[in-house]
């Protein structure tokens, strides 16, 4: 029996606006565990895993993200106990047909021309024995030359998804008539009682050389502009980056308007398989609460929370009680920094919310209170004129970078573990209860040899506070 290869492509370098204050830039919505115990992006990871089978060979999984969140993709890949092939690290986005496209490259460097399985990486899925059914159906058809769309039958009239309207059976999948757009209610109710529309998913099974000869059919500069940046791609053990500047000059554009909407009527054999598997693309939390297990009322709730007389209400507290009166139809969400209190039915919108952070060049956009960092993470507990007070975890073997601040000293206290402490000249080892001092100026670095993880307070003073006031002199992980 003819073994197909088949390379898995994870696309996780999504911003999850929808989401916030839940998901923000430096912590998107893929990252986080929003539905059963792990994240969705190790959701995505652990499905396609299971697509092995006598005649498919699986390879370890692509993953195509953002480089600020490289080490977010190797710690979550890490708890999975899956090893990926490459991590390809965009500079900036320019959405997934470039990603795709880089994939699509690596893939042809990996092995002979791969069947691609490409998924986003924030997707649930209720039934993963159907997912795997559904999935390994389309490869066969992939192995062939198709080009084939995983297409949700849809359960509601959901104006959040594009559609895919199907035509006559080709083999054991669809012919794809055409793609349409978002609806509005009413169209949406239409298409579900039509019985020839589906939800497009936005996960595509075919080779790796068809897409790049669609894509060379279609969008010539996309390929050309993709081609270039690869070519100066400069590889870090797993990481994968194009080169920089080529990459910015790609233009934008997602794989549908790119090459899948341009199919219907050409002679690329354009396939959906259905898939009826219990799934959701967390997009808003709206779906959010369409997919969390609820009370006889229809009220769902993430951690400390307490309703009265609320129905079909997502309450998802984060650090402290929420308490809800009277609510219907409506989401609260807290986070230490900020709260979020919509309309459930609008909840589409708060990427304007987003966008007027942003626009205002606040933080609460990009970052949590609590921040992640390759060596562990930082929260800001408290904050004054001319202090900061921050709870600091440095994993076992971690290192902070040898640097230094001209505006600010700082003063460490062990909570636990074993601290390591570079403070100018001397190496200091700490433990619990201990303390030190690192005066304005003084060159330092923080370092947890045990193994155990290690918890410090730090307080800061001085005249300025901002994180950009460090300069680096060494550092594990590459930053400046």
């Amino acid at each position: 029996m003819k073994n197909i290869s088949v390379q898995p492509v994870i696309m996780a370098g999504g911003s999850g606006t929808r989401l916030w204050p839940l998901s923000r830039a430096g912590f998107p919505k893929q990252f986080l565990v929003l539905s059963g115990n792990s994240s969705l992006f190790q959701q995505a990871a652990t499905r396609l895993a299971q697509l092995g089978a006598e005649d498919i060979a699986l390879a370890g999984p692509l993953i195509v993200g953002n480089e600020e969140h490289r080490f977010l993709v190797l710690d979550q890949l890490r708890e999975t106990g899956i090893e990926p092939s490459q991590v390809l690290l965009e500079p900036m986005g320019r959405n997934t047909a470039p990603a795709l496209t880089l994939a699509a490259l690596q893939a042809l460097e990996n092995g002979d021309d791969p069947v691609l399985v490409v998924t986003p990486a924030d997707q649930t899925v209720g039934q993963a024995q159907a997912f795997t059914n559904a999935l390994q159906g389309a490869i066969r058809q992939a192995d062939g030359g198709a080009i084939v769309i995983l297409g949700i039958t849809p359960d509601r009239a959901e104006t959040g998804y594009g559609y895919i309207r199907s035509e006559a059976a080709a083999g054991d999948a669809l012919a794809v008539a055409e793609f349409v757009e978002k609806p509005d209610a009413d169209t949406a109710a239409r298409y579900v009682a039509d019985g020839h529309y589906f939800w497009n998913s936005g996960m595509f099974v075919l080779r790796a050389s068809v897409w790049m000869r669609a894509l060379e059919r279609f969008r010539p500069d996309i390929a050309a502009a993709t081609r270039q940046a690869w070519a100066q791609r400069k590889v870090d053990a797993k990481f994968v980056r194009p080169g920089k500047a080529e990459f910015a000059a790609i233009p934008s554009e997602s794989v549908d308007y790119a090459v899948m909407e341009r199919c219907p009527g050409s002679d690329i054999a354009l396939r959906m398989v259905g898939l009826d598997a219990g799934w959701n693309d967390l997009g808003a939390w709206e779906a959010v609460w369409q997919v969390a297990d609820k009370d006889p009322h229809g009220n769902a709730s993430q951690g400390d929370a307490i309703f009265s007389d609320c129905q079909n209400t997502l309450v998802h507290a984060t650090s402290r009680l929420v308490s809800v009166v009277g609510l219907h139809d409506v989401v609260v969400v807290e986070t230490p920094d900020a709260v979020l209190v919509s309309d459930r039915s609008r909840s589409q919108e708060v990427k304007k919310i987003v966008a007027k952070l942003d626009a205002e060049k606040r933080g609460e956009q990009s970052l949590h209170r609590k921040v992640h960092r390759p060596w562990g993470w930082y929260d800001s507990i408290d904050s004054g004129e001319r202090f900061q007070v921050k709870r600091i975890m440095v994993k076992p073997g971690a290192s902070l970078s040898l640097q230094m601040h001209h505006h600010r000293a700082e003063h460490w206290i062990v909570v636990s573990g074993t601290a390591e402490i570079t403070n100018g000249d001397k190496v200091l080892l700490l433990s619990e209860n201990q303390s030190t001092y690192i005066p304005l100026g003084q060159t330092h670095r923080l370092a947890n040899p045990g193994k155990v993880p290690l918890e410090i307070i730090e307080v800061q003073s001085g005249s300025y506070l901002g994180e950009d006031d460090i300069v680096r002199f060494e550092d594990t992980y590459g930053r400046q």
